[in-house]
Order: structure tokens, then C-alpha cells, then sequence
């Protein structure tokens, strides 16, 4: 199935959305595109219908991995990898 570019936009306007006001988790005013980055991978794991434990440890490792933040706020992960799932 391909995703047309007025769904892949749609899609990356909502995480975007997402990430920046629910998930942020460096927290201090960052810009608009701070996590752009991920929104691919979290793309695809949401049109792959990932379960919500998957996408929920993938926040986790990108917030203490790449970003370098310790702990991984694990409760903001499971409730933003829902707010995720539940956009397709």
C-alpha cells in the first residue's frame, strides 16, 4: 500500500502536533521542527499498526538514546504512543 503525499503530510502535521505539545520532552521552548527527525519512523510504525508497547519503548529509547535524557518518563511515553495510535 503507498501513502500518498497529501496523507504522508497530513500524518506528519499531526504527530508533529503531538510530539511538540503532549511529548516534548526536552520541554524548554524548543522549535517547531525540534523532533522532525522521528517523525518518519513513527510513521511507519503507526501505518504498521505497531501495538502501543512498541511505539511507547521506541519514545523511551529516543528520549534516553538519542537525546541523552535520563530517566525516560515512561507514563508521558504510553500516553503519547496512544495519542499516536489513535490518529490512523
Amino acid at each position: 500500500m503507498t501513502t500518498s503525499s497529501r496523507e504522508w503530510k497530513a500524518g506528519f502535521n499531526a504527530i508533529r502536533k503531538i510530539l511538540i505539545s503532549e511529548w516534548d520532552p526536552i520541554g524548554c521552548g524548543v522549535p517547531e521542527d525540534e523532533y522532525d527527525a522521528y517523525i518518519p519512523q513513527i510513521y511507519r510504525m503507526i501505518k504498521a499498526r505497531t501495538n502501543m508497547e512498541a511505539l511507547a519503548s521506541h519514545l523511551d529509547e529516543l528520549e534516553t538514546k538519542q537525546m541523552g535524557l535520563l530517566p525516560a518518563h515512561q507514563e508521558r511515553n504510553h500516553r503519547v504512543a496512544r495519542m499516536l495510535l489513535d490518529l490512523m
